[in-house]
This record gives structure tokens, C-alpha cells and sequence, in this order.
């Protein structure tokens, strides 16, 4: 949505008033936004030079990676680079490994204070944006209050060359008057099929549950949360956002755990639902309605999961556009909601006793969210306002029928989409807006989805709320994906900076070769990734298949013992710097995967047999495989060098797919 005219007039006026009260900061860039995407770019900026100012409306940084979603939603790990890599590797020397995709919220919080205490970095926390002044199309200054005590007294004025919006609800951006979407576009907008009104069976209620107080009585009045709403035909765009949660960190260790007590608002009849879906369909465990993932320490993520479960279906549509004051009440309807059906699993009398069990063995950990009554800060904001930018990303982008020559980072996750609203479709209650649709490799996400168009702002990048349709957004909107881009932008911001010129009008090539020259945001040597679709470093003999299914990146290969037939898959690094380098291979989750696989590593003087056993592989659950360091050697420079897989005395499938190459620090 555009901001009228006027309104951005009363809004520039209203700022340089609360310029004249105002203390100023004067930064080279500001990061609004102090979410995983924020800590990064704040991160990148300073390492490589800027003064930078970090500024989040909370008390905490890292936003849903430090909030409780700890099960990391990846999607292929060959999109996750350059710091984002580098923080699941920090998070992985927490817990003794190489990597690590499910941790801990408070230790994904000590790997954010790393950065930030490393880069020496300014952190205003507990600010929010009041204003903003624009002249010439540039943001001249914004201006903020302290969220604790607001009032003109706590107002600062911040002046900077380059700023970047990486809060999810796009603030910056839209008080900036930059164009922005709120909802679901209709199909027929961006030539999408799996956009606007999607009646799905995922996440659906079974036929004839009764939406009536009185079942089968209309006269009875709908049951709580169910929307007196006609259903819109399929693909019709609205206004609707799809809903919000919190993920759970919840324990069951008796020495870490708080009890969950009933809300102060709590009332059983929101949940009166959930006892219907359990008549119909009955639950094992309490996976049957939520999704319980298991985290370090007997720690969960939890996620929503089923007809009935923690999403707060319909309640959100005014958050992206609200008020801080409506906010904060939107999310402590939620907490509330989500706390309520936590204590309505555990206590009430109608639910299985076999389930109240199991609930009851859950607690709030001690030692998560100390300073927050244990309970996250963070609401899942799964998606606000997405910018109406230079370039859409759609979801011919996600399937990779149109290509983008710009790409800044990739996304590989699921078009997904929570449900939208909860509505009775003849005589039952439906839920209305769940997408999830797959199988397709990563794909780049294009610069000028991240800035705005030239003619709204020019020293503006937005690497959360980029420019995407609601169904490609339900693909790019992954943390790991929100660190890429944000780094992106950080670099991108320098760049113009130097080049005293606009974030549109900076050189692709100049930023693709900073990014990758310095991925960690220092000059230390780059690590060597040879993947298998490289085909001027790797070579094959014999008879390889070609499979896409679980693999890093596009696809990997596959041999079989079959045919007696010896096969060989040889990947040579291009070394730049000689050097000392920890080796991985790659191994996907395969089924029928071979007992051994024989790998050669050649330094250029002699061969090294490393035997990889099937049970050393410890591939975790919700990623497609992982990294097994298979030694530590000395590389050349040249492409001397190579790692060469080969069925030689394998019963099973054999994959060659990646080989990294990680120099000692």
C-alpha cells in the first residue's frame, strides 16, 4: 500500500518538530531491526569499516532464532552461506560438532552477543521508530523513542548515509513511503496458482466436526474462532495475514522446570474445538496436535500441527499496520491463547487422561527467557507487509521457471503458507489459507527484491520484508535465508557509500564479488566448496545416476554395486592459498545407503583411504543430510589436489554429492 501524499507530508512535518527536541547519532548506516537478519547486517558493516548504529524495538536480540524456533526450517543447506553458515557452525562448537540446526534459544542468544560484542557494536534495544524525514528521496534521519518510557523526552534523532530495515513488519520501510502489499495477491496478479483463497486438506478438520455452540444447532451461535465469513472463490486475493504463533520452548527435566498455570483470561470454551477433532480423530501422543520437536537438554521446539493447535487462526489481520500500543495487545492475545491451550491439554477434565499425562510432564525451562517470565519475547511474525520493490519475487522464481541474473542469496524452503481463517462451509468448520508445496532446488532471490523502486527511497534496503508475493514469501521467509540477504545488504550499502551512489544504482558484479571474497566479513581465507553440478572440477567414471531428492544443492549422484562395476566420482578444488584444510564429505539421508564408503584423498604427493562407515553418519532428522570431516591436510596450490568417492567395496548405494574444504583459522 501506498501512504497517501498528505499523510507523508503531516508525517515529515511531524518529524522535524521532534527534530528540535531530539538528541542526534550520526552513523554511516543504521540497521532498524535488531532480528537475526539485523545482527548480521549490523555485523557486516562494522567488520568491514562503518560506523553503525543496531537498533532494536525489543529487549532482545535475534528475533525467532533466539524466540524459540531452534528446529532451523532450512530447506537445503546449500543456500545457507557466508555468516549465516558461520552462526550454525558457532552454535555447533557450543554442542561439540562441526554444525548445528537444532539448538537451544538462549544459546542462539550467546552466539548473536559474539557478534555483537566482537564488532564492538552499538545496540540501542527497547527503541522504536517515531518518524522519518526524506528529502530528495533519501531518508535524511529518523527518529526514535525509547519503547519503555515514551514521550518526547526519550526522543533521538539518527542521521545516516545508508539504512536497512530488517524488522518483519517493515516499519522503516513504510514510514518511508515506500510501497508495500499486506495479504494475498489474487492468482491472476503475478500468473500464480497457489497464491490468494487456497482450500486445502493439510492442516484441515475432518468432514461433519460442527462449527455450532450446540452442534448441528445454527441458531446456537459459532463456537470461538470460527469467522461468520462466506468462503471467496480459489485464488481470489484479500487481505487476510496468515496466522501467528509463538514456538515453544518447553521442558520435561523436573529440576528445570516451571509449571504451566492458567492464564488470568483463561476460558475453556476457546478450545472446545480441539475436543471435537479428537473425537473424530483421535491422538496418539501430543504430536497428533502439535508438532513436538525435540531440542538438546530435554528441550522442545513447538510448532503448530493439525486442524485445532497453537496458531491463533484470524486474530492477526490488523498487526501488520497497527499501532505499537495494538500490537503489544495482539501479542498478548496470542501469548495468552498459547498458554491457555498449553494448560487446556494438561488440566482440563474432558481431554484424554492419557494426553493430560503427557502434557503434564512440560514446563517452561528455568533457564530460557530469564529476564521474560520464561516465556519467549518473540511472537512468529511469520509474514507483515512485503515490499513492492524494483523486482517481484513470484513464485515462477520458486520453481524455478523464471531465473534472476542479480541473485544476492538463494531460498530452497516449501511455498508455505499457515492457514488464514477458520470459516463454516456447509454445516463444518474449515480452515482456509494452508499451502505447502515442494520440490523444487534452491533458487536465487534477486537484488532488486531488497531495495525499493528509485523514484520512493534511495538509501533504503530491505532484506526482510522484500519485494515477493505472499506465496513466494511463505518460501524465502526462513532465518537463514533472512541472514544471507541481510548480509547482502550490509555489503550492498557499503558499496554505494563508497561509490557515493544510490542502493539501485550499485554494480551486481562488484557486490557478488565482495560477497564472495569475503564471505565472513574479514579477510580471512575462504573455505572451497566443490558440488557436484561443478563440472570443471568434478569428473566421473562409471555409471552414475542422477538424483535430486534430499541432496545439497540442485542434485547429487548415485552409484550401485549392481553391476560389479567399479565408480568413481573425483572432485578437485581450485586451491588458492596452500594451506592446512579440515575436509568434509557430504552425505545425504539415503535409504539403502552402503555400509562403507571408500574415499582417496591425493595432496599432491600421495593418497590417503578413508573407509566412512554407514553408522558413523549421524544425520540429523529435519535436514536432508550432514557434513563428516574425513581428515585434516595439506592442499596445494593448483588443483593438484582431489577427493575421490568410489563404490570400491560398498554393499548399497554410494552418493557422491558435496566435498568442503575449511582452512585452520
Amino acid at each position: 500500500m501506498k501512504k497517501p501524499i498528505l499523510f507523508l507530508l503531516l508525517l515529515a512535518g511531524m518529524a522535524a518538530a521532534i527534530n528540535l527536541q531530539a538528541q542526534a547519532n550520526t552513523v554511516d548506516i543504521c540497521v532498524y531491526g535488531g532480528t537475526s537478519g539485523g545482527v548480521i547486517a549490523a555485523y557486516t558493516a562494522k567488520k568491514m569499516g562503518k560506523s553503525v548504529l543496531l537498533i532494536e524495538p525489543g529487549r532482545q536480540a535475534g528475533g525467532l532464532t533466539t524466540g524459540g524456533l531452534g528446529y532451523t526450517d532450512i530447506g537445503n543447506k546449500y543456500v545457507v552461506t557466508g555468516l549465516a553458515r558461520d552462526f550454525y557452525r558457532r552454535v555447533g562448537v557450543h554442542y561439540g560438532k562441526f554444525e548445528t540446526w537444532i539448538f537451544e534459544p538462549h544459546v542462539a542468544l550467546e552466539v548473536y552477543q559474539q557478534y555483537i560484542q566482537s564488532a564492538q557494536l552499538h545496540v540501542l534495544y527497547q527503541h522504536r521508530l517515531v518518524a522519518v524525514t526524506k528529502k530528495d528521496g533519501l531518508i535524511s534521519a529518523i527518529v526514535i523513542e525509547n519503547s519503555a518510557q515514551p514521550g518526547t523526552a526519550s526522543y533521538q534523532t539518527i542521521r545516516a548515509k545508508m539504512f536497512i530495515d530488517c524488522s518483519y513488519e517493515g516499519d522503516l520501510m513504510a514510514r518511508a513511503g515506500v510501497s508495500y502489499f499486506t495479504g494475498r495477491e489474487a492468482n491472476s496478479l503475478y500468473g500464480e496458482t497457489y497464491n490468494g483463497v487456497q482450500l486445502r486438506d493439510k492442516h484441515q478438520f475432518p468432514d461433519s466436526v460442527s462449527p455450532y455452540k450446540i452442534p448441528g444447532n445454527p441458531a446456537s451461535g459459532l463456537l470461538w474462532g470460527i469467522a461468520d465469513t462466506k468462503l471467496d472463490s480459489t485464488g481470489a486475493g484479500d487481505k487476510k495475514i496468515q496466522t501467528y504463533n509463538f514456538r515453544l520452548c518447553l521442558t520435561n527435566n523436573p529440576a528445570n522446570r516451571i509449571e504451566i498455570t492458567k492464564p488470568a483470561d483463561y476460558d475453556p470454551a476457546r478450545y472446545e474445538l480441539l475436543l471435537r477433532v479428537l473425537e473424530k480423530k483421535p491422538a496418539k501422543d501430543l504430536n497428533g496436535f502439535m508438532k513436538v520437536d525435540l531440542m538438546p537438554n530435554n528441550k522442545t521446539d513447538i510448532n503448530n500441527n493439525g486442524a485445532f493447535s497453537t496458531d491463533m487462526i484470524g486474530m492477526n489481520y490488523d498487526y501488520p499496520e497497527a499501532s505499537y500500543a495494538t500490537r503489544e495487545k495482539i501479542q498478548a492475545a496470542h501469548a495468552s491463547y498459547v498458554k491457555g491451550f498449553l494448560y487446556f491439554v494438561g488440566h482440563d477434565p474432558r481431554m484424554p487422561q492419557y494426553l493430560r499425562n503427557m502434557m503434564l510432564q512440560w514446563g517452561y525451562p528455568k533457564d530460557e527467557y530469564v529476564n521474560n517470565g520464561n516465556w519467549s519475547p518473540q511472537m512468529y511474525v511469520r509474514e507483515a507487509r512485503r515490499m513492492k520493490g524494483e523486482y517481484v519475487m513470484s513464485q515462477a522464481n520458486c520453481e524455478r521457471r523464471e531465473n534472476v541474473a542479480d541473485g544476492v542469496g538463494m531460498a530452497a524452503y516449501t511455498m508455505d503458507s499457515h492457514n488464514c481463517q477458520r470459516i463454516v462451509i456447509n454445516g463444518m468448520v474449515k480452515n482456509e489459507g494452508d499451502v505447502q508445496v515442494g520440490g523444487f532446488g534452491p533458487y536465487p532471490v534477486s537484488y532488486r527484491a531488497i531495495v525499493p523502486k528509485s523514484n520512493e527511497c534511495r538509501n533504503l534496503l530491505v532484506p526482510v520484508c522484500l519485494s515477493a508475493t505472499h506465496i513466494a514469501y511463505g518460501s524465502i521467509r526462513m532465518e537463514p535465508v533472512f541472514m544471507v540477504l541481510s548480509q547482502s545488504a550490509a555489503m550492498a550499502a557499503i558499496l554505494a557509500i563508497d561509490a557515493k551512489s544510490t542502493v539501485q544504482q550499485i554494480d551486481i558484479g562488484k557486490l557478488k564479488q565482495l560477497i564472495a571474497a569475503h564471505p565472513l566479513a574479514d579477510n580471512s581465507t575462504v573455505e572451497i566448496l566443490v558440488d557436484n553440478n561443478d563440472s570443471a572440477h568434478v569428473s566421473l567414471s562409471g555409471n552414475w545416476k542422477t538424483e535430486t531428492k534430499g541432496c545439497y544443492g540442485v542434485s547429487m549422484f548415485v552409484a550401485d554395486d549392481k553391476d560389479g562395476q567399479l565408480k568413481t566420482a573425483r572432485f578437485t578444488p581450485a586451491v588458492v592459498k596452500t594451506g592446512i584444510y579440515k575436509t568434509y564429505v557430504y552425505f545425504p539421508r539415503v535409504q539403502g545407503m552402503a555400509d562403507i564408503t571408500t574415499i582417496l584423498f591425493f595432496d599432491g604427493e600421495k593418497e590417503n583411504v578413508i573407509n566412512v562407515r554407514e553408522s558413523d553418519i549421524r544425520v540429523e532428522g529435519q535436514t536432508s543430510g550432514e557434513w563428516i570431516q574425513v581428515g585434516t591436510f595439506k592442499l596445494q596450490q593448483g588443483t593438484r589436489n582431489y577427493i575421490q568417492i568410489s563404490n570400491k567395496d560398498a554393499r548399497g548405494l554410494v552418493v557422491a554429492d558435496a566435498v568442503l574444504f575449511v582452512p585452520e583459522k
